[in-house]
């Protein structure tokens, strides 16, 4: 049974960073476009981050860009989101995803997802 389960969410201040992890198993997840979305309360679960299989291809929200930076390790069947200058209203439940398609990963309708992790900024 695939899972995808992250790590690395808390409460910090704006301005702060973190690192969210995610751990794949039961895939090939070096066949896998990897992403990273989110949803704030009483919002829309949105993309934030994707990359490909290889780490070649990556693209961001433009909300983060600049600020996150989406990386995977293969060999560790896990993928990260550094977040940086963190803002208030980067505020939500991050979800892992990942699936065989980009187009999948960037549309939001992907085969995999993961439990979440709340990420909590104050100002």
């Amino acid at each position: 049974q695939v899972q995808l389960v992250e790590n690395g969410g808390g409460l910090v201040q704006a301005g702060d960073s973190l690192r969210l992890s995610c751990a794949a198993s039961a895939l090939r997840f070096n066949l896998y476009t990897m992403g990273w979305f989110r949803q704030a309360p009483g919002k829309e679960r949105e993309f934030v981050a994707a990359i490909s299989w290889n780490a070649r291809t990556v693209q961001y929200a433009d909300s983060v860009k600049g600020r996150f930076t989406i990386s995977r390790d293969n060999a560790k069947n896990t993928v990260y989101l550094q977040m940086n200058s963190l803002k208030p209203e980067d505020t939500a439940v991050y979800y892992c995803a990942g699936d065989q398609r980009w187009s999948a990963v960037v549309g939001g309708a992907v085969t995999y997802w993961g439990q979440g992790t709340q990420v909590t900024v104050s100002s």
